[in-house]
């Protein structure tokens, strides 16, 4: 992976994480938190969406997309956990 690849992974998963923080009434989680959110949520969403049918294009904002949806059922999936 180029230098070029590592840092548009980081910003995807900065935007992804951001978003997914908006989109749940959230604080954030800082900058490292919101990338670390927005990658793992990138992992959830590719194994999740492609199960239920859910394709989306290519290119950056699909994979802002990706990730924020990934990212949301993270959180989701937190606040379930910590409410339990």
């Amino acid at each position: 992976m180029g230098i070029q690849a590592l840092v548009v992974f980081l910003f995807v998963g900065a935007i992804a994480g951001w978003l997914a923080g908006l989109i749940m009434k959230g604080n954030g989680f800082g900058l490292l938190g919101n990338i670390v959110v927005g990658i793992v949520g990138a992992f959830i969403a590719g194994f999740v969406l492609p199960m239920v049918g859910i394709v989306i294009g290519g290119g950056i904002i699909g994979s802002i997309i990706h990730a924020t949806i990934g990212a949301v059922i993270l959180l989701f999936l937190i606040r379930v956990v910590r409410r339990a």
